[in-house]
């Protein structure tokens, strides 16, 4: 099953932090929804609802896990 990787999920213990970050921490937001729009984008190339190479979907991936380190450190730092 294909699903989206969401910050919540993989980052219970975080939930209210993000929440909260996500109001009132500008460089916060922009990370997040930085994180989700490459996230939407590798759902839609696996749900084949648009096409992409095998490259470009394992490119996406890496800036995800790239995104994801940096919105883990800055939930740890803050």
């Amino acid at each position: 099953m294909i699903v989206k990787h969401q910050l919540i999920i993989d980052f219970p213990e975080f939930e209210n932090k993000i929440h909260q970050l996500k109001i009132e921490d500008a460089h916060f937001k922009k990370l997040f929804e930085e994180y989700d729009a490459v996230d939407h984008q590798i759902y839609r190339i696996e749900t084949d609802a648009e096409p992409a190479s095998d490259d470009v979907l394992n490119s996406l991936r890496m800036e995800r896990v790239h995104k994801k380190d940096e919105i883990y450190s800055y939930l740890h730092k803050n």
